[in-house]
């Protein structure tokens, strides 16, 4: 299968490249270095060093193990770009990694806030619109987030929501109450896609994805020039990442505020396991679906207590800290959103345990030498000040 894979170089979409590749498929991999820029213009970097660009990376794959990636450098929100990739490429899947992930990081200000929907949405209908014109068998398989649904008092479906008022019933979208202007443009992707499936009849599944943590898969450990990125500082690591190089540094874990806030958490190889059932198991013309991508739900205390005792196995003095709630979110909530359609599609998930962190550990032992303890704790608040 010709698969085409946006935001190649990221966390997820390197890791992602490598497994379609060592499973036979033709990859091509598409990047502009964001994650890359936004680390430079913050002072931040990967814990784990990672190849310089692109055409390092699939180098050192292609002398690793034979096999071959194909690389374009160049941003979704230059149309050029995108026509020329999808008419050179002719994908028969795409996997949408390509947009900036980080909420703390559109929530820095009103640069950062434009920036953040500019590029994400604007990316995403550039995509949309290939498809429909260069592509349109093609099925796109996209990243979301389980942020797009917020923490409602009612349990969470998988996209949708069967609705009786006033005596009539529809089978509707799930509302959306989502805390940043990152998940705002995730929302906005999701409205964009399901219009686009709807009206021109493409096939899209939409991937509502948990809390990623977890350093190794298959294929990064065949060689540490393969290593994807691994993000602990405050705008782009997420909270059990973050947690593990805490207690690895001896730094008290950043729990923020009353650390109730619940959330779906998957093994980054569970990520690569249901895009994988996602793009093999394509939607239907016209189809617009919605999985829910998590296998397990724990709140930020229950994580940082989970650390703790991983740590005290192999030694570590694991304290925890309490720090003012930087974001606007609810620290106590009702959380229950169903997550069983990767499941019936084959998914057999790697849970979370002492074992699993500690093997994160060593790794973050390794590269401990790289931290940059400035960038640990928050900076940004959400409330504007006063």
């Amino acid at each position: 299968m010709r698969i085409l894979i946006l935001g190649g170089d990221g966390y997820l979409g390197w890791p992602t490249a490598m497994r379609f590749s060592s499973r036979g498929h033709d990859v091509h991999v598409v990047d502009n270095y964001l994650r890359r820029s936004a680390h430079r213009e913050a002072g931040t970097d990967s814990l784990t060093p990672i190849a310089p660009d692109l055409h390092a990376r699939v180098a050192a794959w292609h002398e690793v193990t034979g096999r071959t990636i194909t690389v374009t450098e160049g941003d979704l929100n230059d149309w050029e770009t995108v026509e020329t990739v999808f008419r050179d490429v002719q994908p028969q899947a795409v996997v949408h990694y390509g947009e900036m992930p980080s909420a703390p990081y559109s929530m820095k200000d009103r640069a950062h806030a434009v920036f953040t929907q500019t590029n994400n949405v604007v990316g995403t209908l550039n995509v949309l619109w290939a498809i429909r014109d260069l592509a349109p068998d093609c099925h796109l398989v996209k990243l979301g987030t389980m942020g797009e649904y917020g923490t409602p008092n009612i349990d969470i479906e998988e996209g949708y929501l069967q609705i009786v008022h006033n005596g009539r019933t529809d089978y509707l979208p799930f509302p959306k109450l989502p805390g940043s202007m990152y998940h705002l443009s995730k929302v906005h992707d999701s409205h964009n896609i399901h219009f686009a499936c709807r009206v021109w009849g493409l096939r899209a599944t939409d991937l509502n994805q948990g809390v990623v943590y977890g350093i190794q898969t298959d294929e990064t450990r065949l060689d540490d020039r393969l290593l994807t990125r691994f993000d602990y500082d405050d705008v782009f690591g997420t909270a059990l990442n973050r947690f593990c190089l805490q207690a690895v540094i001896g730094h008290p874990l950043t729990v923020y505020g009353k650390g109730g806030q619940t959330r779906g958490y998957l093994n980054i190889v569970d990520t690569l396991r249901c895009i994988e059932l996602a793009v093999t198991h394509p939607a239907q013309a016209g189809e617009f679906r919605v999985f829910n991508q998590f296998t397990e739900s724990f709140s930020v205390l229950d994580l940082a207590e989970l650390v703790q005792k991983a740590g005290a196995e192999v030694g570590l003095d694991v304290a925890i800290g309490a720090v003012n709630n930087p974001r606007i979110e609810q620290e106590e909530h009702y959380y229950n959103p169903a997550h069983t359609k990767l499941l019936d599609l084959g998914l057999r998930p790697h849970l979370l345990s002492a074992e699993l962190v500690e093997s994160m550990f060593s790794v973050i032992a390794r590269f401990k030498d790289r931290v940059i303890p400035d960038h640990i704790l928050p900076r940004d608040r959400w409330r504007p000040q006063t």
